[in-house]
């Protein structure tokens, strides 16, 4: 049978390569998916499916795990999609979630929206992050069909908005308290299976200093020089928390699986003046030995001490994006099941750890579904100009998902 599988898929590449490349086309940064989630409405109705969308409204902001990191986004009229293959009766439920947002396009990145395959992989923004498992979702259904494989389980898809900026998409699906017996995340994971995704933290950090000229030293104070004060903090801070969070096997091979980044500052608006306001925002990284109430708590406490008085009664952190790590045990029956259907399908696939935040922890840690990520290509390209998706690794991808989910779903 796994011959089949792959002599299937193999046919149906040119199907995929071009619902991937139509989703490429479309410009889908956070807040402006709409035309995406239309394509993806049409091309999953065609295969048989039921399609229903899970509509969105501006309610989802006051939930406390919403992320506000782009400004003014507006839900109402918006919806995700939920992608249902109904089963026969008596087997196990697996929901696949995939999200159609993207980054905006990276500095020297040309023509991000127009897809073009050189030798044999596919350029452009979303190929592997995330429109690439879009297109792989939809390239095991043609596949399930072409083989004539009837589940008995439910497979229900779920295709989402959202994910760059915080999984508030995910975050919507999550508060349906829709249940299975398992989920699986798609996400380009390098020929590993993530059992262990680490959390993270967006933070803005305000300073309030006092303006002056240049010529008045000593009776000004920088929010600049604050700024950078903050960022020594926060780096020790980092440390700290990175070498107590070894022991964590999977975490381990990496020299940093949770690193802290800053990514914007803004301040004055005069070279020969003190600023009197700096803001700053980034993210830091969290691994599964610490909440991220306990990492949040940690960063107000190391800026309230470690600076002088002045700088710890003018400044103001706030969080922007709250994610925890997800955790399953790789000897759990779900991760083994994909392991051995990697075996069949003659995929190589080994257990690992993901050292970037995804939504699978709406899932895992909030519905209780053992959640898992796996996907085509690479992270290493995604967020940038060279951003591309082997078609080869899309192919061997779809063999081992079409696999798994014939023998999971019954």
């Amino acid at each position: 049978m796994s011959d089949a599988v792959r002599t299937t898929v193999e046919k149906l590449l040119p199907e995929a390569q071009r619902f991937l490349a139509d989703l490429i086309r479309l410009p889908s940064v956070p807040g402006q998916e709409h035309e995406v989630m239309l394509l993806c409405e049409r091309e999953f109705a065609k295969l048989g499916v039921t399609v229903e969308r899970v509509p969105l409204s501006n309610a989802i902001k006051k939930d406390p795990d919403y992320s506000d990191p782009v400004p003014d986004i507006n839900y109402d009229g918006r919806f995700n999609l939920r992608v249902i293959r109904k089963g026969t009766g008596g087997g196990k439920k697996l929901i696949i979630n995939a999200h159609t947002d993207v980054v905006p396009p990276s500095e020297g990145q040309i023509d991000p929206y127009n897809p073009r395959v050189e030798n044999g992989i596919m350029f452009g923004r979303g190929a592997c992050d995330d429109k690439g498992q879009v297109a792989l979702f939809y390239f095991m259904l043609k596949a399930l069909d072409a083989l004539n494989i009837k589940l008995k389980g439910d497979l229900v898809g779920h295709i989402v908005v959202e994910e760059e900026n915080g999984g508030n998409g995910s975050l919507a699906m999550a508060r349906t308290g829709e249940k299975a017996d398992a989920c699986m995340v798609l996400e380009a994971s390098e020929g590993k299976l993530f059992t262990s995704i680490r959390g993270a933290v967006w933070f803005r950090l305000v300073f309030n200093g006092k303006a002056g000229h240049s010529g008045q030293a000593g009776q000004t104070r920088s929010a600049l020089l604050m700024a950078r004060d903050a960022i020594a903090i926060l780096e020790k801070f980092h440390a700290e928390t990175l070498a107590a969070s070894r022991g964590l096997p999977l975490f381990d091979p990496f020299p940093n699986p949770m690193p802290i980044t800053f990514g914007k500052l803004q301040a004055g608006n005069w070279p020969a003046a003190a600023p009197s306001r700096a803001s700053m925002e980034g993210v830091l990284g969290l691994l599964p030995n610490k909440t991220k109430e306990q990492i949040c708590e940690g960063m107000r406490q190391a800026l309230a001490k470690g600076g002088d008085e002045f700088f710890s009664k003018n400044f103001e952190l706030s969080f922007m994006y709250r994610h925890d790590s997800s955790v399953v045990d790789p000897k759990h029956a779900f991760p083994q099941a994909i392991l051995a259907s990697a075996k069949q399908a003659g995929v190589p696939l080994e257990v690992g750890a993901m050292t970037a935040s995804c939504d699978a922890w709406f899932y895992n840690n909030q519905v209780g579904i053992p959640t898992v990520v796996y996907g085509a290509g690479t992270l290493k390209v995604a967020h940038s100009k060279d951003e591309q998706l082997s078609l080869k690794e899309l192919t061997d991808s779809a063999c081992l998902l079409t696999t798994f989910v014939r023998d999971y779903c019954g």
